[in-house]
């Protein structure tokens, strides 16, 4: 099987329903990331200096150097940025992102984030790139961050959060079965379950947006003004979602160096007062969203069509175009991923093979297709499928006359074309299918065969969406 890993769908136009507690419109979450001595440093035994969100405009780092700039920024944010940060956020719900080396070097600020009621997730073992690392490396950093965090803080982490990841992070910690959430995805805004192996992970999504490490790059903030503003921005369209009954998480990021300077530190304030001048907004820790998802919208429990196997797959898909099972069977050997997993993915997959073969094995799947209201009908022979769509629309309880009348339009339509008249019943009555049939029996072969393969479809579309809706 060919299988794309991405998921480009998620939840599609019509996302679950969030049901925060106390009917919330919206769920604000603040991220603090705490990575202040874990950095890349040489006295942390990497080869080089940090050279990554801090105030220094296009930092390289140094190799086999210290770099004291770089160092003493880093413990600005420690030393005045995080108790500046504290001091205004202490009484709401917060998430700390904690590199496990960095909270080994702040006993002063876990004990703040511990009074305060702040959940303190992990941040890796130390603040450096992943994506060069093997995977054996990698899962080592995931074991030792682990027991370091949980040496430190007292409890062992629930959610986790690399950033500067790799590849495999977010499968690496899925396998350890350890954690409520993962955090290393900008890909919604509401949390979503991963499968890895027999494994369920919850995946609760983060931000690069309304996060002040835009203050450190160069296509970001200038001044607390914008980044408040963007905050405010981005509230109001998830509080405007909500109220229209789709409410959503709102992410924020913060780094103690950064937002910890006074010159930013305001904007946030004001931002924070905005959110609270609202009803109905849920501040939470990411663990107390992921408990909450958890419960509210369990991972599946069935298998996904694109894990399906050829004979899953045909058994279940294979009845969609009437008695044509070749049809899954090529939508199979089709590129798909998580992303077909719904109606319109299958469908999308199952047409692409039906559109593509050539038109004698077409004209074979119109002439499997029963007659509307006829001898098949009556003897009931149909599908399942083909009995309901006409008894939807009242074909089975046709008077005398009535019959009479489709079946002298079957048998003149079938003798010009070839094949059988075929509309989406469900998608008319029966008065509007003899209207179709009366237009349409005049058309020339070509417009009637291409018509009659859009029907198919249609019928196709309206099968899928009545199954993955059931």
């Amino acid at each position: 099987m060919h299988r794309y890993p991405r998921n480009m769908t998620g939840y599609g136009e019509t996302p679950p329903k969030a049901n925060w507690p106390g009917g919330a419109k919206i769920a604000v979450q603040i991220v603090l990331n705490y990575e202040e001595g874990g950095e890349n440093c040489t006295l942390h035994g990497d080869p080089a200096s940090e050279a990554f969100l801090s105030e220094i405009t296009g930092a390289q780092p140094w190799q086999g150097q210290r770099h004291w700039n770089m160092e003493s920024i880093y413990e600005y944010g420690s030393r005045a940025g995080f108790w500046r940060v504290h001091r205004l956020l202490k009484d709401l719900p917060v998430t700390v992102y904690g590199v496990a080396s960095a909270l080994a070097q702040a006993p002063e600020q876990v004990k703040a984030m511990t009074s305060a009621g702040w959940e303190i997730a992990s941040h890796g073992l130390k603040w450096i790139e992943h994506k060069d690392m093997s995977e054996d490396e990698e899962r080592a950093h995931i074991v030792e961050a682990i027991r370091l965090h949980t040496e430190v803080t007292g409890e062992a982490p629930q959610g986790w959060y690399t950033g500067r990841c790799s590849m495999n992070t977010e499968r690496l910690v899925a396998q350890t079965g350890q954690f409520a959430y993962v955090a290393d995805s900008y890909a919604d805004d509401l949390p979503y379950w991963v499968r890895y192996g027999d494994r369920d992970q919850l995946v609760v999504p983060y931000t690069m947006d309304c996060n002040d490490m835009r203050f450190a790059i160069q296509a970001g903030f200038t001044d607390g003004s914008q980044f408040e503003q963007m905050l405010k921005d981005a509230f109001d369209i998830l509080y405007a979602e909500g109220e229209a009954g789709a409410p959503k998480m709102m992410s924020i990021g913060l780094h103690c160096r950064l937002i910890g300077r006074p010159s930013r530190a305001a904007a946030l304030k004001r931002a924070i007062a905005y959110f609270q001048s609202h009803d109905d907004v849920w501040f939470a820790t990411r663990l107390q969203i992921a408990q909450h998802w958890a419960k509210q919208h369990p991972p599946m429990l069935i298998t996904p069509p694109s894990e399906m196997d050829k004979d899953a797959f045909v058994a279940e898909f294979g009845g969609i175009f009437e008695h044509s099972p070749w049809i899954a069977e090529g939508a199979h050997a089709l590129k798909l991923g998580p992303t077909h997993d719904t109606a319109a993915g299958i469908h999308s997959a199952l047409a692409r093979v039906f559109r593509t073969a050539d038109e004698e094995k077409r004209l074979g799947v119109l002439t499997a297709h029963p007659d509307l209201a006829g001898k098949l009908a009556a003897a009931g022979r149909l599908t399942a499928e083909s009995t309901a769509e006409q008894a939807g629309a009242g074909l089975d309880m046709l008077t005398d006359e009535e019959h009479a009348t489709f079946t002298k339009l079957n048998e003149t339509y079938t003798g010009k074309f070839g094949f059988p008249f075929i509309i989406a019943v469900k998608d008319n009555t029966k008065a509007g299918i003899l209207r179709a049939f009366h237009r349409r029996i005049d058309s020339d072969r070509d417009t009637e065969f291409a018509e009659a393969c859009r029907q198919v479809e249609r019928i196709a579309e309206l099968r899928l969406e009545e199954k993955f809706a059931a």
